[in-house]
């Protein structure tokens, strides 16, 4: 038998094609027409911002302690219990005193004229009620530095930093000498770097909250927690807001950060020459970008959340030079674009809710060699945006993502279209490069040209395609229809079996 196709097939091919070029010339005819008239297309829906926060910040307000602080030493080891209690009111005078194991305990309020410096290892300095003892930096330098390893700083308030960013003036500076270093409970409150950990390695900072300067502008502001250079540290249920990046990491390595909240952010993290991390279970939301990770590989990044990040860049989470990474079962609802890549090779995004963004993946600039599989793209105002000159396949023949407006029959019943899905194509591209046409993006003639990519592999455009498009969505919106209406309230999703996107 002959693996030609017959000229009866061929014929038909073409004919399609042409009629699909006639439709594209009609319509760009209109779209010329239309510009020179003066008719302007009307801009995608925008996730603009709302008078009411889409996701409610975490609100923390405690009592600020006003009592005079008074710190005792407990010493390391000590079983002398009538021994009289060493108690200073001076809290540096107090670390001077402590040696290595010793631990002070803290209440009321401090005001040190100058940084309190911990160079004993395994000393602790800890509230003897959580947030209870503040230490005032009285805007001046950083408020402690910790020089030596295995020290822990727990449940104090340090609030109102120097604001010196070049001095990297911070709440907590850990130094290279410090490894080991636990910051637990912490209230950071008016400073200008949360905590700055620079080349320690094993840093543990958990539970704790940090609120920034509020400055007007991010680049008068410090990071919430600045990571230089450590290896193996853990970041873990903090809250951060009012900084400007709040987890940064500069040639950090081994770091995971999980658990975490970001909000009114630039970045709520940001990775710049930093491998072999995982960021797990986070929440960035109402920030420039959510999550932005540059000039870095082998990341893994698990089961965030992303919401409403619609800044000047409004990327939920943003791949730049990111090479050789996962992006897994996230959830990026309401962003500007729910996953920008650029110039990104080798990466894995799979699993990933992406709903009711203004652009569902902005796949660009030499990006290559990426799977995305198993993915759900709801109701996206654009659900692929690309720059792409070729054809790009996601995910060949495997399974592949859900999409909302795919026109799907799985007439054998294995939850597979049996019809690929061009989610960027000739219709797309003719908007992206003549925005007027946005008016035709969902008239007949755009569709007829959808239709014929998507049921004649003879004709192929530049972009990319599903071959093997979900037949049902893989995610639960209902958790997330707040956000949505929040941005659109027109986006609907119908997930009931025959819906017109099932036919």
């Amino acid at each position: 038998m002959s693996r030609l196709p017959s000229i009866g097939g061929l014929g038909s091919a073409r004919a399609v094609f042409v009629a699909a070029a006639v439709v594209l010339a009609v319509v760009l005819a209109g779209v010329v027409a239309a510009t020179g008239a003066g008719v302007a297309g009307s801009d995608a829906a925008g996730a603009g911002n709302g008078s009411e926060p889409i996701v409610e910040p975490p609100t923390y307000d405690p009592d600020r302690p006003t009592d005079a602080g008074t710190a005792t030493i407990l010493r390391d080891g000590s079983d002398d219990t009538d021994a009289d209690p060493e108690i200073y009111d001076d809290l540096s005078a107090a670390v001077d005193a402590a040696g290595p194991g010793d631990t002070i305990e803290l209440s009321g309020v401090f005001e040190p004229a100058e940084t309190v410096i911990v160079d004993e290892p395994g000393m602790t300095i800890r509230a003897a009620s959580t947030h209870d003892a503040l230490i005032d930096g009285g805007g001046e330098d950083t408020t402690i530095a910790v020089r030596a390893p295995n020290a822990t700083v727990e449940g104090v308030w340090i609030d109102d930093t120097g604001e010196n960013l070049e001095s990297q003036d911070a709440a907590v500076y850990v130094a290279e000498n410090a490894t080991g270093t636990t910051l637990t409970d912490l209230y950071l409150t008016d400073a200008a770097f949360g905590v700055w950990v620079n080349g320690a390695d094993q840093v543990t900072i958990a539970d704790s909250r940090i609120e920034g300067t509020q400055a007007p502008r991010f680049a008068n502001r410090g990071n919430g927690i600045n990571l230089w250079e450590t290896n193996g540290t853990e970041v873990r249920n903090t809250e951060i807001t009012d900084v400007r990046d709040g987890i940064y990491y500069s040639w950090a390595s081994n770091v995971e950060a999980t658990g975490n909240t970001m909000w009114d952010l630039r970045y709520g993290v940001h990775y710049m020459y930093s491998d072999d991390n995982r960021l797990a279970d986070n929440v960035a939301f109402e920030n420039d970008v959510g999550y932005a990770l540059m000039v870095s590989e082998s990341i893994e990044l698990v089961n965030n959340t992303a919401v409403a990040n619609r800044g000047e860049s409004g990327h939920g989470i943003l791949l730049k030079e990111i090479d050789r990474s996962v992006v897994r079962d996230n959830t990026l609802v309401a962003n500007d674009n729910g996953v920008f890549l650029y110039n990104a090779q080798d990466n894995e995004v799979r699993g990933n809710l992406l709903y009711a963004n203004g652009v569902g993946v902005h796949h660009s600039a030499g990006t290559e060699g990426t799977v995305v599989a198993g993915n759900g793209f709801v109701t996206n105002d654009e659900q692929v945006l690309t720059t792409t000159r070729e054809l790009v396949a996601w995910n060949g023949t495997d399974r592949g993502n859900y999409w909302s407006d795919a026109r799907v029959a799985d007439t054998d019943g294995d939850g597979l279209s049996d019809a690929r899905h061009r989610p960027a194509g000739a219709a797309e591209r003719l908007v992206q490069e003549h925005p007027a046409a946005a008016v035709f993006a969902d008239s007949p003639a755009f569709d007829a040209i959808r239709l014929v990519e998507s049921r004649f592999p003879a004709v192929e455009s530049a972009g990319i395609i599903d071959h093997r498009p979900l037949a049902s969505p893989a995610h639960d919106i209902e958790p997330y229809r707040p956000y949505a209406a929040a941005v659109d309230a027109t986006a609907e999703y119908d997930d009931e079996p025959g819906d017109d996107h099932h036919q």
